[in-house]
């Protein structure tokens, strides 16, 4: 049993007054961003000075005196703090070259505000937030157990509120299984295993790509500021937001029954962002999620015990003959079965092979991992004796 943190999102349903300070809350939090966003940019350029998060807060302090400024107190300043937070995050992962430069938040994308255990109470599967007399209404989905350390207010660009739990749970392994699998990330099929089976791809844009255009077309037709504007645009991101929904739904229920079945999963560390450079195949890459799927494999199998690991990008996992080691001078996209000129294997299935390859890959990884523990271990007994 393992100790994870575990977020829980619903939908919710604010009554027009909550509709209202919610509105207050998400411009605040804007604000505070996009405000020490500039502060900590001119700083720098101008005085090559580097302002960390406490400088922040105490010049968010200072902000809120300010009558111009005052309507910031209008709010939980918990929500306000948490944004100086998520900046100076934004900020640490930019030094560390994991991210782009923080960019400014924009009133039409995303909005969230996030509340710590002191911004909100929670008491007989009831919500109240902070600066908020009612509770939330809820619209239940399943039940957590434990305590939410912190929540995440939002509401998306299709007009929907969320509120997503961050609760500490105790999580059981699975039992263990000797089964293994290597999977290779296809996009006519989105998952092939090692042992054959095909899971098709759902092309959820191809499923929209008519309805959406239509929809854009009708969009760009209305002007700018009108009501009808607003509400074509709406109309837009509802089918962009369905078809997020579907490609993280059946994402969810792939990587659980993947984690269930296997004890060990193997696959490629691909680099999406590369890939989507290719303007032939960028919509089809897009759609079929390859970076969303490792990411759930990835804690899924933490939580559940079970192994996951990732080989390297170059491995010439389609190249090589399984049977007998042999690595073709070319593997061209367009050849789906080829036959091995060195062991004289034919009809050779490219992503079967390859997930085999990823597989006999993962286990070397695995193996050469647990020695290595093996090997620590002797050496600190041996140390301590």
């Amino acid at each position: 049993m393992v100790t994870v943190l575990r977020a829980y999102r619903y939908r919710f349903y604010p009554t027009p007054k909550q509709v209202e300070q919610l509105a207050r809350t998400f411009g605040c939090v804007r604000y505070v961003y996009n405000h020490f966003l500039r502060e900590r940019t001119d700083s720098w350029y101008e005085r090559q000075e580097r302002m960390g998060y406490n400088a922040t807060a105490k010049a968010l302090t200072s902000l809120k005196k300010q009558p111009e400024t005052a309507f910031l107190a209008e709010v939980s300043n918990v929500c306000l703090q948490q944004s100086l937070r998520h900046l100076d995050r934004a900020f640490a992962n930019f030094f560390k070259g994991q991210a782009r430069y923080p960019a400014f938040k924009k009133k039409r994308r995303k909005q969230s505000a996030t509340y710590m255990a002191n911004g909100f109470r929670w008491r007989d599967g009831q919500l109240w937030l902070a600066k908020q007399q009612d509770p939330l209404n809820i619209r239940w989905s399943r039940r957590f157990s434990g305590e939410p350390t912190s929540i995440t207010v939002s509401l998306d660009t299709a007009g929907r509120y969320h509120v997503s739990f961050l609760v500490e749970e105790e999580q059981l392994a699975l039992p263990v299984t000797p089964k293994m699998a290597g999977i290779d990330l296809g996009l006519t099929h989105r998952v092939i295993t090692s042992d054959g089976t095909k899971f098709p791809n759902p092309r959820f844009i191809r499923q929209t790509e008519r309805k959406l255009a239509h929809a854009q077309r009708a969009l760009s037709r209305k002007r700018r500021g009108s009501n009808n504007r607003a509400k074509a645009r709406l109309k837009v991101a509802r089918l962009h937001a369905k078809r997020a929904d579907q490609r993280r739904d059946a994402t969810h229920k792939l990587t659980t029954q993947l984690i269930h079945e296997n004890q060990v999963i193997a696959a490629e560390s691909l680099q999406v962002k590369n890939l989507l450079q290719n303007r032939s195949l960028a919509k089809a890459i897009s759609d079929v999620g390859w970076h969303l799927l490792t990411l759930q494999l990835t804690y899924k199998a933490e939580w559940y015990g079970r192994d996951f690991v990732q080989i390297d990008k170059w491995y010439p996992s389609s190249k090589r003959c399984f049977h007998c080691g042999h690595i073709a001078d070319k593997m061209p996209l367009n050849v789906r079965n080829w036959d091995c000129p060195a062991c004289g294997t034919q009809g050779i299935d490219r992503d079967v092979n390859a997930a085999r390859n990823i597989l006999q890959a993962g286990k070397a990884i695995l193996a050469r991992a647990d020695k290595l523990r093996h090997h620590e271990n002797t050496t600190v007994g041996h140390t301590g004796g």
